[in-house]
């Protein structure tokens, strides 16, 4: 199979959607892989790299796209990407359709084939393509959210930790999943006082185990969450609906309640953000303030330790690159009822619910497309 991996072109995404690792191992099993030149230069990968594992390099953008039958990437394709899509591509990278309705429909006027990495499931019930960003990103959160504590960076100028006779900040995550367990994780092991709130018995009780009670696992409420508001310095947003548009957890009317200089995080923004005050920023210009809080809402966070980003999304994803490469998309999904999942839109229909609800659409059911 041919297939391509662009450059991305998103506002300092760094990432790459495959390391010359996987291309060697594609190229190994006598598929073509064509990379953009200097796709890989910003994670570390240099174009020798990418040729000495087998891989062509293509300046041209356009010849790179019209050839390709499947075309991975790590972010939705922009405006200009999604235009250069036909209907016999596979398009498969991360798409987060339910909070972008002009890429939805942009991808269904193109008739092709795109398949989500972050709603492919796991035998397990979780989301594999999804929790290697998720972990990235939770860990993230709180370096940036320390950062913008900070007070040149409109922050009510706190350490996380504290030092001796000072106490150290209050740290929430809302979520108790990949992202929320490695903020926390973070925030601990920065010395914050830590609570997560989450809805899942479950989960709080096993994160209660595996952490000795280190920190708080709190069942989430209307008042628990008014509760975190007023006391908390960092506010980190980890909540996921799979497919859908993250749930507003945090109102405009709250902001009042919350002390000046303090930090949301929106883990979330990629689906829509769970704060009402929530849009989505980007590296270049990570915050905003409302009404004296800061806002750090970017919406590639992994994007800027690409090299570290690449490589775990590589680990992740190349199973699944290669079951479509060696057998198609349809024999793929046919044999994985947990890679089914991941078909969002194919031929002008949506096939994920849950995008489809968002936009007032109507949706097919995916496996009635695999015969």
């Amino acid at each position: 199979m041919k297939i391509a991996v662009p450059k991305e072109i998103k506002n300092h995404e760094y990432r790459v959607a495959l390391t010359p690792s996987g291309v060697r191992e594609l190229t190994g099993r006598g598929h073509q892989v064509v990379v953009q030149a200097g796709a890989g230069e910003g994670a570390g990968f240099p174009d020798a790299d990418y040729e000495a594992a087998g891989a062509t390099l293509e300046a041209n953008l356009a010849t790179l796209w019209q050839n390709a039958e499947l075309i991975i990437k790590v972010k939705e394709p922009q405006p200009e990407e999604v235009e250069r899509l036909s209907p016999d591509q596979i398009l498969f990278t991360y798409l987060h359709l339910a909070a972008e309705e002009s890429l939805t429909q942009g991808l269904i006027n193109s008739g092709a084939t795109c398949i989500a990495y972050e709603t492919i499931t796991g035998a397990g019930g979780g989301l594999p393509l999804l929790a290697p960003m998720s972990a990235v990103a939770g860990r993230m959160a709180v370096q940036a959210g320390a950062h913008s504590l900070e007070k040149a960076q409109g922050g009510a100028g706190i350490l996380l930790p504290g030092v001796p006779g000072v106490a150290p900040a209050k740290v929430t995550v809302i979520g108790g999943g990949v992202v929320g367990e490695n903020a926390a994780r973070m925030a601990l092991g920065l010395g914050a006082e830590v609570t997560i709130l989450d809805k899942s018995l479950a989960r709080l009780e096993a994160l209660d185990h595996r952490y000795q009670g280190r920190i708080k696992a709190v069942y989430s409420t209307a008042d628990t969450l008014d509760e975190a508001v007023r006391e908390s310095d960092l506010i980190i947003g980890a909540v996921l609906v799979p497919g859908a548009a993250a749930p507003k957890l945090i109102s405009r009317a709250q902001l009042a309640e919350m002390k000046p200089g303090s930090v949301l995080v929106d883990v979330a923004i990629d689906q829509g953000g769970c704060f009402e005050t929530s849009h989505a920023t980007t590296h270049a210009a990570p915050t905003y303030a409302v009404d004296g809080v800061v806002h750090y809402c970017v919406a590639n966070m992994p994007g800027a330790v690409a090299r570290t980003s690449t490589q775990a999304l590589t680990n992740a994803t190349l199973p699944f690159v290669m079951a479509l490469a060696d057998k198609g998309w349809k024999q793929a999904l046919a044999d994985d009822p947990h890679f089914l999942a991941g078909l969002n839109v194919h031929a002008g229909q949506v096939t994920y619910p849950a995008v489809a609800k968002a936009f007032g659409l109507e949706s097919v059911e995916a496996a009635t497309l695999l015969s």
